[in-house]
């Protein structure tokens, strides 16, 4: 194995820990730690356009206190592409949950893509678009 195997797989380990951290964060409500698996200079695209660390995390603490308080997102990476060795592009297939709505009546599935940059040592989200998912794309 080389050391670029080695890199590679430590990398794409760590972009799809980020994957986690979106759901990690949701689930707990937490529009802080949300907010930090951002760039500070990062755009948001869903419900609304958000720009910058700080404008995310006010958009999902308002969210957090209104729509979604008490909500889950379930999020799972579909493709991993590296772009640059610092730049990952990913596509994701997720859905909102709703304490006890099922989840075909929830009607809150979405795709969405992220671009991802290695800032120092780690890594964080760049960009990231969601779009309501009208089928499964299988």
């Amino acid at each position: 194995m080389t050391e670029d195997t080695v890199v590679a797989g430590r990398d794409e380990r760590a972009v799809r820990a980020l994957v986690d951290g979106v759901a990690a964060a949701w689930a707990d409500n937490d529009a802080d730690a949300f907010a930090e698996l951002f760039a500070q200079d990062a755009s948001l695209i869903g419900d609304a356009y958000m720009r910058g660390r700080e404008g995310i995390r006010a958009f999902m603490a308002q969210g957090f206190e209104g729509p979604y308080k008490g909500t889950r997102v379930d999020i799972r990476p579909l493709d991993v592409r590296f772009v640059r060795e610092d730049v990952a592009l990913v596509v994701t297939q997720g859905r909102v949950e709703v304490p006890g709505v099922p989840p075909e009546e929830a009607d809150m599935a979405f795709f969405a893509t992220c671009v991802m940059v290695r800032d120092g040592g780690g890594w964080l989200i760049a960009a990231y678009q969601n779009s309501k998912a009208t089928s499964t794309g299988d």
